[in-house]
C-alpha cells in the first residue's frame, strides 16, 4: 500500500500538499503557500525520502523525511483525514527510523494533537519569521528493548 514517491508524481504530490497545507493553516495567508511551492517542489521533496499513500490509483497522503531524522511534511487529503492514512504513514516512518523530529505550528491544534497521539513530545518552541507564527519542535524516540 504505502510506497516510495515516483518521479512522475510530483505534480500530484504538490496538489495534495497545497490543498492540505492551506486547509491546515487558515491563520497563514494562502499566498504564502503558493509562493512556497517552488521550494517544496525543487528543494524539500527532492532532498527527502518520500512515501505516498495511494487509494484507488490516487495519492491521498504522503510523508517526507529529511536527513533520516526530520519530518518535513506529512499531509493527507481532506476526505481522508481521520481515516488512518496519517497514522499509517507515520507508523511507516517510525518503522524505518529510530528517532524523528518535526516542527508544527502551535495554532495547528489538529496536527499537534495528532503528533502527541503518535508519541511525539514538545521539546521547545520556535518562531517562524516568514509567517510570524510560533511553532513547536516535537520529537519521538523508539523505545529501546533489552
Amino acid at each position: 500500500m504505502i510506497r516510495r514517491l515516483q518521479p512522475d508524481e510530483m505534480d500530484e504530490l504538490i496538489a495534495v500538499w497545497l490543498a492540505s497545507t492551506i486547509q491546515a493553516h487558515p491563520f497563514i495567508s494562502e499566498s504564502y503557500w503558493h509562493e512556497s511551492e517552488s521550494i517544496v517542489r525543487n528543494v524539500y521533496i527532492p532532498q527527502s525520502a518520500t512515501w505516498v499513500y495511494p487509494y484507488q490509483g490516487k495519492m491521498v497522503g504522503f510523508i517526507s523525511v529529511l536527513d533520516s531524522l526530520f519530518i518535513g511534511a506529512l499531509f493527507v487529503s481532506e476526505p481522508f483525514i481521520g481515516k488512518g492514512v496519517g497514522q499509517a504513514l507515520m507508523e511507516h516512518a517510525k518503522a524505518l527510523y529510530p528517532s524523528l523530529s518535526l516542527e508544527v505550528y502551535q495554532k495547528n491544534h489538529r496536527a499537534v494533537h495528532f503528533y502527541h497521539h503518535q508519541g511525539f513530545r514538545i521539546e521547545e518552541s520556535a518562531w517562524q519569521t516568514e509567517t510570524h507564527h510560533p511553532t513547536w519542535i516535537m520529537s519521538w524516540q523508539a523505545e529501546k528493548t533489552l
